[in-house]
């Protein structure tokens, strides 16, 4: 395989802190690989320094000539003037530029000659590459192609930037946290998208369903250490587990072996040459694998929940809409305790809404939402990051406590507390400014936590966690003595935590759903599937023959005319059922859909006459 990118030596120092240092690896054409590392140890720095956005304190970066590469960013930089369409069109892409040359000709620039742009076209198979950005932009949502980009939402800029890096089909594809604000239609499309496209990736993403399904390889830096796993994240689990256990063997024993050489070294005579020098320095390498902490830093939430009492919330066919727009329509709920729920539906459709219907933040437009006296929420906000960057981070936490209720007459101050969240004594009384972003939700989750709450409320909770830290929150949810409601966009979190799952439909409707989301999920593949198969039933119509003509002999004209109708018929019925296929394949936004619809509707009609007519030719004798 073609080695498309090689990393040597490569360090990076963030001032006393030491984020990555002399690591070395690979990544050849074809293949698809995973970063996983803890929040703060770099991965998006590592990202920038590959790509030339920052500089390397040591070591180098060479990608093979010649090869095209693309960059989702995190928080991706897009010309906020331009449409959406116009951005697109704004890559360098040699195909996006045959395009752009194309039109330019066909609307009279004389500059560009029309014969040289459509032979481009032509070698480069672009003319179809315009409804692949529609198709690629409506299956991210983004359907006003001419909104400016300054309008849209942060979440609409990464899926307009999400977009291009897939309409481009660069040879290297770099995605740091792509999964990010999609809704979980858009993952499980992009998932697939990625699976079949034959470019090489390198992504961050802390998705599991994700990275199970589109990676065949995972780095992992673990103490500042490169480990490569030659598998997907099942494998990596199962063999980061080996390894820990190994590790753990060796160190043990390293320590046995440092005891023994620790009497030797005591015993050793002043006046010992040379000949035990060796010992001495093996004395040293053996001190520092006995050194090696093990203590994986986790996460063990042994927080007490406030008592929750028989009542809990008792909903009352609440409604809320914005002018027109119905977000939520006549729901009705009795909450019990200790239940797990989850919320899906598409972006927009009121999920938020109807979180805030519940903690009284909204007040609904009808119906009641009645709230047992001994409930205490604690309400994890998608949008709740709204510290000072000046703050200390334990400052923070004290603002809100300054003691958590541990249970049994326990108890932890918030510095304990931060500590347990994998934050050193040292890093508390640094500023917020210097936390990583997944540091900076690590450290909200904390703040929510610390209130003691029965009920909590997690809005997309999982954005920017390191996968050992969603490990562990996940414990806790499992074990936790109160209720939880998830909006998330990751399925596995959601799989392993809900029990049930509250479903927005169009109209603000609700329904409530047993079980976690892949079964869900798969009740709605099921669904989907039988929607076609009747559409399909109702599409087919019975033939009425015409009566038969009173000559009942074929001229030579009409001898002419139904070898014709045999050809016109065969042809019509492939360019039919190629339709219905198209149109059933879910690629189609609403326009192309509805142009289709209408030369669908064309051609069955003038197939059903040339189908009449040749039956009405074929019954003379």
């Amino acid at each position: 395989m073609i080695p498309y990118l090689q990393v040597e030596g490569l360090s990076r120092n963030w001032g006393e802190l030491v984020l990555f240092d002399d690591l070395n690896f690979t990544i050849a054409q074809g293949q698809k690989v995973a970063l996983i590392a803890p929040n703060g140890a770099g991965k998006t720095t590592l990202l920038n320094t590959i790509t030339g956005k920052d500089l390397p304190d040591a070591g180098k970066v060479t990608f093979t000539n010649n090869i095209t590469i693309s960059y989702l960013l995190q928080e991706p930089d897009l010309n906020e003037h331009l449409t959406v369409m116009e951005e697109v069109y704004s890559s360098t892409s040699g195909v996006v530029a045959a395009v752009r040359n194309y039109e330019a000709a066909i609307n009279g620039d004389a500059s560009v000659d029309l014969q040289h742009a459509s032979e481009q076209m032509d070698r480069l198979n672009a003319w179809d590459f315009e409804v692949k950005i529609k198709q690629i932009l409506s299956k991210l949502k983004i359907n006003d192609f001419q909104q400016r980009v300054g309008q849209l939402s942060g979440g609409q800029k990464k899926r307009v930037a999400l977009a291009n890096v897939l309409i481009n089909e660069p040879d290297f594809i770099i995605l740091d946290e792509p999964t990010n604000h999609l809704d979980l239609d858009m993952i499980e499309w992009l998932e697939e998208y990625l699976q079949k496209m034959s470019s090489t990736l390198f992504m961050v993403t802390h998705d599991r369903y994700f990275l199970d399904r589109v990676c065949n390889e995972i780095l992992e830096i673990d103490q500042k250490t490169l480990f490569r796993y030659k598998g997907n994240y099942s494998y990596f689990v199962e063999k980061r587990a080996e390894r820990i256990e190994q590790l753990k063997a060796e160190t043990e024993k390293a320590r046995n072996l440092m005891r023994t050489e620790q009497e030797w070294i005591r015993r050793m005579p002043k006046a010992r040459g040379t000949k035990s020098k060796y010992r001495v320095e093996s004395f040293q390498e053996l001190k520092e694998k006995a050194s090696v902490n093990l203590s994986e830093q986790e996460l063990n939430l042994n927080i007490k929940a406030s008592r929750l009492g028989k009542k809990v919330i008792d909903i009352y066919n609440i409604s809320k809409s914005y002018g027109d727009l119905k977000v939520v329509n006549d729901f009705s709920y009795k909450f019990s305790r200790f239940e797990k729920v989850g919320i899906v539906g598409d972006n927009g459709t009121g999920k938020s809404t109807l979180l805030n219907l519940i903690t009284g933040s909204l007040t609904p437009d009808n119906g009641k939402v009645d709230v047992g006296e001994t409930v205490k929420f604690g309400y994890y906000r998608q949008d709740g990051l709204n510290f000072s960057p000046d703050e200390i981070v334990l400052e923070v936490i004290q603002e809100v406590a300054e003691y958590i209720d541990l249970g049994g007459g326990k108890q932890w101050s918030a510095s304990q507390l931060l500590n347990h969240f994998l934050f050193t004594y040292e890093a508390q009384n640094n500023k917020v400014e210097k936390l990583s972003g997944g540091e900076k939700r690590r450290l909200y989750l904390c703040s929510v936590l610390m209130q003691n709450p029965n009920f909590l409320i997690l809005d997309e909770p999982t954005n920017d966690l390191d996968i050992m830290t969603l490990t562990v929150l996940e414990d806790y949810l499992q074990r936790f003595n109160g209720c939880v409601i998830i909006v998330s966009h990751d399925r596995y979190f959601m799989d392993k935590i809900v029990e049930h799952i509250f479903a927005f439909s169009p109209g603000g409707y609700i329904k409530n759903f047993p079980g976690n989301y892949s079964i869900f999920r798969d009740y709605i593949d099921e669904q989907e599937r039988t929607e076609k198969i009747i559409q399909q039933q109702e599409k087919k119509q019975t033939v009425t023959p015409k009566p038969k003509p009173q000559s009942n002999k074929l001229t030579f004209n009409d001898k002419r005319e139904l070898e014709q109708l045999i050809s016109e018929i065969d042809r019509l019925t492939k360019e039919v059922s190629a339709l219905e296929e198209l149109m059933s394949s879910g690629d189609l936004d609403h326009v192309d859909l509805q142009e289709h619809s209408q030369k669908y509707d064309l051609l069955k009609s003038t197939l059903d006459e040339k189908e009449l007519r040749w039956l009405e030719l074929s019954e003379k004798e």
